[in-house]
């Protein structure tokens, strides 16, 4: 099982995909940053993949969580090639996308990652986050976003890991969230003025 972090206080069966939806200032990121440390403590793999903030952002706020240099943590950073920034290459535990839009190269990447963690180093528990998937669906249709989306959480259920994907609930139609909801086993709702909440399929 993998527990959802101090937050949550709830465990649920590897190969489950969580959605963390709430409007925007809730923390969604933070929570989800939580989760992925909560297992590192524990050895489990941790990849963020970030359409938001350049790698060096999110390691640095996964640093103040736990202390991973030795510990198999990755990044997807969807953002500094995108912004031009120089010359970045792929390194151990840094990963580069061309862009957000660029879901064939997240998943290949993601794929690269898993293989690693699991087959490689023999890390049977790795957990997933992705932030924001409100950012794919700027720069691409639902249909687009709910195949990769689709392709990308079958994965980690593949391997029996934990996926956790932030989305900005207010930015988006009730249809485009219904939409996507089918993909989730469960849903973790943040809100401005209290505890996030978490209602799983199962319930």
């Amino acid at each position: 099982m993998y527990d959802l972090g101090p937050d949550l206080d709830v465990e649920v069966q590897p190969g489950t995909n969580i959605l963390v939806s709430g409007p925007p200032l809730t923390g969604k990121r933070s929570l989800c940053l939580d989760i992925l440390a909560s297992g590192t403590e524990r050895g489990d793999g941790a990849i963020v993949v970030t359409t938001k903030d350049g790698a060096d952002r999110v390691l640095d706020d996964f640093g103040k969580r736990v202390s991973y240099e030795d510990r198999p943590v990755a990044v997807i950073d969807c953002v500094t090639r995108q912004q031009g920034v120089g010359d970045v290459r792929d390194d151990e535990r840094i990963k580069y996308a061309s862009s957000p839009v660029d879901m064939t190269g997240i998943g290949i990447k993601l794929s690269e990652i898993l293989q690693s963690f699991y087959q490689d180093q023999g890390i049977e528990r790795n957990r997933v986050m992705l932030h924001s998937l409100s950012t794919l669906l700027m720069y691409a249709d639902l249909q687009t976003v709910f195949r990769f989306l689709h392709v990308f959480t079958g994965r980690i259920q593949s391997v029996g890991g934990l996926g956790v994907f932030a989305i900005d609930a207010s930015a988006h139609d009730d249809q485009t969230m219904n939409t996507l909801k089918q993909l989730f086993d469960g849903i973790v709702t943040t809100r401005e003025d209290g505890e996030p909440t978490v209602r799983l399929a199962s319930d």
